[in-house]
């Protein structure tokens, strides 16, 4: 079967989203604004489900035209062929949105999109009635300019929920970004990691997970493993084939620290549950007290900031330490993710490279220091 496929991701992370699905063999990959579509069969949605680091989910796309009207809507829906993945008992919700479109009651768009899938679904099956107590099929719409696509969501569960993090502290970071800071500060299965911010640990788990090329849903189930849409063979193929490409002779070490020794506590919980616990040094200290012990380090964190938890006076205090204890020196880099537009002026030097990034819904910019 070979499908058209889409994976949402945060704005800012699709260049690397489009990378990894081409690493993973996908087909026709092209990128849209946190969107990136691409094709392949049973094997690459899988494959991409378990695989993908900064995507937040898989979803198959049933069709993209253009709909100026309700009627125009309701009739480009009902020619789909709804009956070759929602069974007759299962649960099909419907949620989206529309952008610059004719069309801009999202309300409305889901009335109209869940009563023409009910409808291609009473001629299928030759029923009145849908009790929608089966496995949940989420359709999913959006509508920009004019132009739809009808998608149905194989995730479930946003992929950024590995499964190690079921508590975390204050304002963390999410996983996928987490992944994104590491893979754009190029770390390496020889590099050894620092992060003098860690909270509950995320940017030093994602970090051993990508040097050993531990697949991050590799201990996670999937909604469309309920369908029955793919063979239960297609998901233990794609998961052996994590198993087996897992690096386990490395020279990873991952050093994290921070002031609260509940923060530390929490960071190896998780990553006992992650299974990179053994990469993990800790150790509870202030950010004036960083002495790196290693010749070498790939520094990547998420300071606390004034619009996630504290005030900006406090934040600029951190960022003028921060500057004088990460010293531009050979075998070093430093990126430290921030909304503050002033971050490089307090710090006391330009970034050699910035990214325009969003952690939640609040922009920034990753600083990058490699020279």
């Amino acid at each position: 079967m070979y499908l058209q496929m889409v994976a949402p991701c945060l704005l800012g992370l699709e260049g690397l989203v489009s990378e990894e699905l081409k690493f993973m063999d996908a087909q026709n990959v092209s990128a849209e604004n946190g969107r990136v579509f691409f094709e392949g069969d049973e094997n690459i949605l899988a494959r991409a489900n378990i695989n993908s680091r900064y995507a937040e989910r898989i979803l198959i796309v049933l069709d993209r035209f253009r709909a100026v009207t309700f009627e125009e809507l309701f009739q480009g829906v009902k020619a789909l062929p709804w009956s070759e993945f929602i069974g007759s008992a299962d649960t099909f919700p419907v949620k989206g949105y529309s952008i610059n479109s004719a069309l801009h009651s999202v309300p409305d768009c889901q009335k109209i999109i869940k009563k023409a899938v009910v409808e291609s679904l009473k001629e299928d099956y030759h029923i009145s009635w849908f009790e929608e107590s089966g496995p949940l099929h989420q359709i999913q719409f959006s509508i920009m300019k004019d132009d739809v696509t009808v998608m149905l969501d194989t995730t479930g569960t946003g992929l950024h929920k590995r499964g190690y993090r079921p508590e975390s502290n204050d304002a963390p970071i999410r996983e996928t970004l987490a992944a994104a800071l590491c893979s754009l500060s190029r770390l390496r299965h020889y590099h050894t990691l620092y992060d003098p911010f860690c909270g509950s640990g995320t940017i030093l788990i994602e970090g051993a997970m990508m040097a050993h090329n531990i697949a991050p849903g590799i201990n996670r189930n999937f909604e469309c493993d309920r369908w029955g849409f793919l063979p239960v063979g297609t998901w233990k193929q794609e998961r052996e084939r994590c198993h087996d490409i897992i690096k386990t002779d490395t020279n990873f070490i991952a050093f994290g620290s921070d002031v609260d020794p509940h923060a530390l506590e929490l960071t190896m919980n998780n990553a006992k549950r992650a299974k990179t616990d053994k990469y993990l040094r800790l150790e509870q200290k202030d950010i004036r007290d960083f002495h790196p012990t290693t010749q070498k380090g790939t520094l990547v964190t998420n300071p606390p900031y004034g619009e996630r938890m504290m005030d900006i006076k406090e934040a600029e205090r951190l960022y003028r330490i921060m500057g004088e204890k990460f010293v531009s020196k050979y075998g070093w880099s430093y990126g430290i993710i921030s909304p503050d537009e002033a971050f490089e002026k307090v710090f006391g030097r330009k970034a050699d490279k910035r990214r325009k990034l969003y952690n939640g819904m609040i922009k920034c910019q990753y600083y990058m220091y490699f020279k």
